[in-house]
């Protein structure tokens, strides 16, 4: 939970880190809050030979909006000393996050592959099954969330072994501990979406080598803003496996022939993770999907309270979880609070107790016209596909995100016909109960 990263080199909680990291003050004008630095270009005064070192990554400083911004360039910071990472990349949102992280580590050569969970968002599982097939980059599903049948499907061209915390919606724990084991016996990173459960759960101290975030959610916090965020934990050692990771030991000719192990040396600000100055310097450079400095700014003020709310998210998440669970006509209820036997001790080695188990959450009631009733008889509860909002939200993925998926495939999933996902929020958990109570009564 600490992380060196004040002036002193103190240790500071994430609640402080989310604070005061990476940004004290306004050097002309001592504002103490991050300004909005909109703007797309800066002024290149001075020395020629040095600003020619900054384009060509031997200097820090300030080029086009597109790779780097002022306003972004805090957001990084602080977050990279709350998530206990290396550095941190800011991009347009979670998946432009997912996509960069994961694209970011291929060798541009035939039969790179990654071994992904069996459960996933839906926009996660086209990125990989479908966008990044077409890419040559090969996605692999293990056939359960078991280590032994992630290991099955690795080989000497496999670039990362993937998953979700708990996969949205049916809250499958990964067990990224035993895939870090892996992954250092192979030479694999574990790359992990920690988009549901920032906080709560800390995939540095799992051993991961990055995880990922859809800002959008928990961070921000609100329901206002699109954003995405790539931690680099700084622990696996890319240039150590230069067959599977080419680009990371050998000249890179995306930035004219860069190595990027060298560079990573020659920085200050932008010198904690050769991964993500690659990123930066080369696939958000030529993809286009930064930050907006007003997003960014945003995302600021939710990162700020995202200790405080991630603790009253899971409080209520469990208060709920247990109603429903003794509801006559709830047939089960799954949340980590619940989970026995195997899930149990995946939930609590995966969870920082001190937060609970995360504030999403699925239950089942007997059909699809009662998942329908249920749905269109709350009243204070939000009908909205998204996740992690300060309001409480519901869905029925059979009638909206899961209406186009073939029935077999989408009971193999684990979302029968009755399947509910809801996003537990900040208001009272009894305002929470009572609406839900009210949309039950309608069920018959």
């Amino acid at each position: 939970m600490l992380k060196k990263n004040d002036a002193q080199g103190h240790s500071v909680h994430p609640a402080t880190a989310s604070l005061h990291a990476g940004f004290r003050s306004d050097p002309t004008t001592k504002a103490v809050c991050v300004p909005i630095y909109q703007n797309t270009a800066y002024e290149l005064d001075g020395d020629l030979a040095k600003i020619a070192d900054i384009y060509n990554v031997k200097e820090d400083g300030y080029t086009y909006t597109r790779i780097i911004n002022p306003t972004t360039r805090a957001l990084e910071t602080r977050f990279a000393a709350v998530d206990n990472a290396a550095d941190c990349l800011a991009v347009a949102s979670g998946q432009a996050a997912t996509f960069i992280a994961l694209a970011n580590l291929c060798s541009g050569q035939p039969g790179d592959n990654i071994v992904a969970a069996p459960f996933l968002y839906g926009n996660t599982w086209n990125l990989l099954h479908n966008t990044f097939r077409r890419f040559g980059i090969e996605t692999r599903t293990a056939a359960n969330s078991e280590p032994a049948e992630f290991e099955k499907h690795v080989d000497d061209r496999t670039i990362c072994l993937f998953g979700e915390c708990v996969s949205n919606p049916i809250l499958d724990p990964l067990p990224v501990r035993s895939l870090a084991e892996i992954g250092r016996k192979r030479g694999i990173p574990v790359v992990v979406d920690n988009t549901t459960t920032p906080l709560v759960c800390r995939p540095s101290n799992l051993g991961a080598a990055m995880a990922t975030y859809s800002a959008t959610k928990y961070i921000c916090g609100h329901g206002t803003t699109l954003g995405g965020l790539i931690s680099d934990y700084g622990s696996f050692p890319f240039q150590k496996y230069p067959d599977r990771f080419p680009l990371f030991s050998a000249p890179d000719e995306a930035h004219g022939g860069i190595l990027w192990h060298q560079a990573v040396q020659e920085v200050n600000d932008l010198g904690k993770s050769a991964a993500l100055l690659k990123a930066r310097m080369t696939w958000l450079r030529d993809t286009g999907p930064c930050a907006s400095p007003f997003n960014s700014f945003q995302l600021l003020q939710g990162l700020e309270t995202l200790h405080l709310r991630m603790r009253q998210h899971c409080e209520n998440a469990e208060i709920v979880a247990d109603m429903l669970n003794n509801h006559p006509k709830v047939v089960r209820v799954i949340h980590p609070s619940h989970f026995t036997g195997r899930k149990r001790e995946l939930a609590d080695d995966l969870f920082d107790k001190r937060y609970g188990y995360g504030a999403m959450l699925m239950f089942e009631v007997k059909d699809a016209a009662s998942g329908r009733a249920l749905i269109e008889n709350v009243e204070m509860i939000y009908h909205v596909s998204n996740v992690g909002d300060a309001r409480t939200l519901i869905t029925h993925p059979v009638s909206t995100t899961h209406t186009t998926v073939p029935r077999e495939k989408r009971m193999a999933a684990g979302i029968n016909d009755g399947t509910i996902r809801l996003c537990v929020g900040l208001e009272h958990a009894d305002d929470i109960i009572r609406d839900l109570e009210r949309a039950l009564s309608a069920v018959n």
